[in-house]
C-alpha cells in the first residue's frame, strides 16, 4: 500500500495548501469525528500533500495516533480494517470481520487519532457510514484526511468544506522540471532548451507527475530537435479536449527501450496503489521471457536493480526504497491505467466469477480474494473451463487470499488446461496433494505454492520440471518429504521450504549447481541441511528462520554467499565453524536468535565485503562487533530492539561510506546516540541518515 514517508526535498509549491490543512486539524472543533477532503486531478499531488500534513511536526504533537492507510478501489469493508489495524503496527491474520471490528474499536477507543485515507475512488455511502461507526470510537477532535478525485466521494465522506488542490504556479513548476531535467551543468547554461523546456511546463498546467515525468523523459536528451517534437505533439490537444493527462505519460513509455516496454506492461496485473516487491516483477519478467537470455545469466537481484532503477529514472515508479537485497515501490494509478492500457491485448483482470476472458489474453491475475458474494462457486472460475484457457502463459493472484478458495478441482483445471503456463501461483489452497501431472507443464519456470497449509506431498514427477527456476513452498505446514530427485531440477534457482523432514540429505538440493537462495522456513524438525558433497558453489543467499531444533549448515562450502539472514532458530556452531569466511557477504541480518554474540565471533575472519549489518530483537545482543569497523564498505547499520547494547565502538567513526544508522528501543544505547547530548553522538555525528526510536534525528540526502 501507499506509505507515509516523503523526502520534503522533492516538493514545491504546497507550502500554503499544507498550512490550510493543518489549520483545520489544529483548530477545536465540536465534532467526534472531523474528515477533511482533499480533491484534485490524477497526479496532482494529493498524496504527496496528504503526506507533508501527517509528517509534520506540529501534527505529531496534536494526536495520540497518527494512521495511513490506502483504501481498497472497491472500498471492501473487511480490508479496510485490516488495513488501519495494519498501521497501527500490528498485523492480525486469521480474523474473521467481526473480530476485525472489535479489535479495532479497542485499538483506538478514547485516543484522539488522525487517519489519512489516501485514493479513495468509492462513493459506496453505505459502506463508509458503517466504517464511520466503528471510527468513532475514538477521542473527541480525532480527525481524517481524505484524498480522492472525485468530488461526489468529497461530499459522501467530508464533514468540512473540500480543499480543491489547483495546478502548481508556474514559477514552482519550472523548479521542479529543472530538478529532473537539468541536473547536468552544461544543460542548464543551454538556453535555448530552456526555452522549449518553459513551454512545455506551460503545457503540463502545473500537474506535478507531468512535469517530472517529461523532465526525467528529456534528462538524457541534448537535441533541441527532440525538445521541441515534445513541445509540439499532437497529444497536447487531447489533453486540452478531455482533460487527460495519459497520452502525455504515454510519451514515457512511447520512449522506452523494448523490453523494458514488456516490462512495464506487467504492472497491469498488480492490484493498483500497492506498494510491490521488485522480487515478485522479476520472477514475472524471468518466466515469461521478458528478461533477454543473455541478462538470465546474470543474478535475478542485479537484473531487478538495473530494470527497476530505469523505470524509476523515467517516473514510472516511485517511492523506492532498498531493504536488505529487496527493492519495494509503488505505480501511480495513473501510471498503472496506462499499464492497463498498453497491456489490454494480452493481459486480463479477472475474478472467481469471470465467464470468458478474450482470446488474446496470455496473462491474467485474479483480483477476487474470497468467495464472498459469489454463488454458484464449483470450485473453478468459470472462464477456465473454456478453450481461451489453454492460451494462458501466467495466473496469479494479486491479494492474499481466504482459505478453501483454491481447491484441488481449481489446481488440477489450471494444470490439465493449461499445458503453456510459464508462471503458476497458487497460494493458500484446501488441496492436499499437487495433481502429478505438473510434469506436463514443459515451460513453467515460476511455481508458487505459499501457504498451502492442507498439502501434504508433492508429486515425483515434479522433478521433471527441467525449465522451473523459482519454487516456493514457504508455509506449507504439512508438507512430509521432498521428493528425492530434486537435484534433477538442473535449472532451479530459488526455493523456499516448509517441511516436517530431518534432514534434507536425501532430496538432492545439494547438488543443484545453479541454485541461488535457498529459504528454511518453519522447518521445525529440520537438524541437517545436508552433509558430505555440496556442490551450492553459486549460491548467493540463505535465509533461515523459525526452525524449532538446532541445525548443522555446511557454512565452509557456501563461498559465493551475499546475503545470510538468520531468525528465530538454533544452529550448531563447532570448532570448523570458527573457520567461516564469506568473501562476497554485503548483508547479514540476524534476529530473535540466542547465539548471536556466538555467531559474530566466527564472522571475525570473513572478507571485508559487508555493505548492511542488521540484529532486530535479541536481548543477547550485548556488544556491536568490533569487526564490524574493518568493513569499510559498510552502508547500513540497523540495531532494533536490542536493550542490552551499552555503546558504540570508537571505530565506527571511521566508516566514511556509512549512510544510515538506525537505533530503536537499544536501552542505554538509544540515550547514548542522542545529538549532541549523548556520549556516543561524536562517534556516527557523520552519518547522513540517522534514526532514533523511529525519529530520524539527522536526515539528509547523498
Amino acid at each position: 500500500m501507499t506509505h507515509s514517508f516523503i523526502n520534503k526535498l522533492d516538493v514545491v509549491g504546497r507550502d500554503v495548501d499544507k498550512q490550510k490543512i493543518i489549520e483545520i486539524l489544529m483548530r477545536p472543533d465540536d465534532k467526534n469525528l472531523s474528515v477533511i477532503p482533499i480533491v484534485g486531478i490524477g497526479g496532482m499531488g494529493k498524496t504527496t500533500l496528504a503526506k507533508l500534513v501527517y509528517n509534520d511536526d506540529s501534527v505529531k504533537e496534536q494526536f495520540e495516533l497518527r494512521l495511513w492507510v490506502c483504501v481498497p478501489e472497491d472500498f471492501d469493508f473487511k480490508k479496510t480494517i485490516d488495513e488501519i489495524i495494519k498501521a497501527t503496527g500490528q498485523s492480525l491474520s486469521n480474523l474473521n470481520s467481526q473480530q476485525s471490528q472489535t479489535f479495532l474499536r479497542d485499538t483506538i477507543k478514547d485516543k484522539k487519532f488522525l487517519l489519512v485515507l489516501d485514493d479513495v475512488w468509492s462513493n459506496d455511502r453505505s459502506r463508509w457510514e458503517e466504517l464511520k461507526a466503528l471510527l468513532t470510537e475514538g477521542a473527541s477532535e480525532s480527525k481524517i484526511i481524505v484524498t480522492t478525485r472525485f468530488t461526489e466521494v468529497a461530499s459522501i465522506m467530508g464533514t468540512h468544506p473540500t480543499h480543491n488542490l489547483k495546478g502548481l504556479y508556474h514559477e514552482d513548476s519550472m523548479a521542479l522540471f529543472k530538478k529532473w531535467a537539468f541536473n547536468q551543468k552544461e544543460k542548464q547554461s543551454r538556453s535555448d532548451l530552456l526555452d522549449i523546456g518553459n513551454d512545455i511546463v506551460k503545457k503540463c498546467q502545473g500537474v506535478p507527475l507531468l512535469v517530472k515525468t517529461l523532465g526525467s523523459l528529456l534528462y538524457t536528451k541534448g537535441e533541441e530537435r527532440y525538445w521541441a517534437y515534445i513541445r509540439d505533439s499532437e497529444i497536447w490537444k487531447l489533453v486540452e479536449e478531455k482533460n487527460d493527462i495519459l497520452p502525455v505519460l504515454k510519451l514515457s513509455y512511447d520512449h522506452l527501450p523494448s523490453h523494458l516496454k514488456r516490462c512495464f506492461a506487467t504492472f497491469s496485473l498488480f492490484p493498483r496503489g500497492y506498494e510491490i516487491l521488485s522480487t515478485e516483477f522479476v520472477w514475472l519478467w524471468m518466466a515469461l521471457g521478458l528478461i533477454s537470455s543473455s541478462r538470465e545469466k546474470v543474478a535475478s537481484e542485479e537484473v531487478d536493480v538495473e530494470y527497476i532503477k530505469e523505470l524509476w529514472k523515467r517516473s514510472l515508479i516511485q517511492e523506492v526504497e532498498e531493504s536488505e537485497s529487496v527493492l519495494t515501490f509503488k505505480v501511480h494509478d495513473l501510471v498503472h491505467s496506462l499499464a492497463m492500457i498498453v497491456a489490454q491485448n494480452d493481459s486480463s483482470v479477472v475474478g472467481l466469477d469471470t465467464v470468458e476472458i478474450s482470446e488474446g489474453a496470455r496473462y491474467i491475475s485474479f483480483s477476487s480474494s474470497s468467495l464472498e458474494g459469489i454463488s454458484n462457486f464449483d470450485g473453478v472460475p468459470p472462464f477456465m473451463r473454456k478453450p481461451t484457457s489453454k492460451r494462458l502463459r501466467a495466473i496469479k493472484f494479486q491479494f492474499n487470499i481466504d482459505d478453501g478458495v483454491i481447491t484441488r478441482e481449481f489446481a488440477r483445471t489450471c494444470i490439465s488446461k493449461c499445458n503453456h503456463l510459464r508462471y503458476l501461483d497458487l497460494p493458500c489452497g484446501s488441496f492436499e496433494e499437487l495433481p502429478s501431472s505438473i510434469c506436463n507443464l514443459k515451460q513453467l519456470r515460476s511455481l508458487l505454492l505459499s501457504e498451502n497449509k492442507q498439502l501434504k506431498k508433492l508429486p515425483d514427477t515434479i522433478c521433471e520440471l527441467q525449465s522451473l527456476l523459482h519454487l516456493l513452498l514457504n508455509r506449507c505446514s504439512k508438507l512430509d518429504d521432498l521428493p528425492k530427485n530434486m537435484k534433477r531440477l538442473v535449472s532451479l534457482r530459488h526455493i523456499c521450504v516448509t517441511t516436517k523432514q530431518k534432514s534434507l540429505q536425501e532430496c538432492g538440493i545439494q547438488y543443484l549447481e545453479n541454485l541461488q537462495y535457498l529459504g528454511l522456513v518453519g522447518c521445525q524438525n529440520l537438524q541437517v541441511l545436508f552433509e558430505g558433497t555440496c556442490q551450492l558453489t553459486r549460491l548467493r543467499e540463505l535465509e533461515i528462520e523459525d526452525c524449532g531444533r538446532p541445525i548443522s549448515l555446511p557454512f565452509v562450502e557456501l563461498i559465493a554467499l551475499e546475503y545470510l539472514n538468520i531468525g528465530n532458530c538454533k544452529l550448531i556452531l563447532t570448532k570448523g565453524n570458527n573457520s567461516i569466511f564469506f568473501p562476497n557477504l554485503r548483508t547479514l541480518a540476524i534476529s530473535m536468535f540466542e547465539q548471536v554474540m556466538e555467531l559474530l565471533q566466527c564472522f571475525n575472519k570473513s572478507s571485508c565485503a559487508l555493505e548492511s549489518f542488521s540484529v532486530y530483537d535479541c536481548p543477547s545482543f550485548i556488544t556491536v562487533p568490533e569487526w564490524l569497523s574493518n568493513h569499510t564498505r559498510l552502508r547500513i547499520i540497523r540495531l532494533i530492539q536490542c536493550p542490552n547494547l551499552s555503546s558504540m565502538p570508537q571505530e565506527i567513526k571511521s566508516l566514511i561510506a556509512l549512510k544510515e544508522l538506525r537505533v530503536e528501543h537499544c536501552g542505554e544505547l538509544s540515550e547514548r546516540c542522542q545529538p549532541t547530548t549523548g556520549e556516543d553522538w561524536p562517534k556516527i555525528a557523520h552519518i547522513p541518515r540517522i534514526q532514533l526510536d523511529l525519529i530520524p534525528v539527522q536526515w539528509t540526502e547523498d
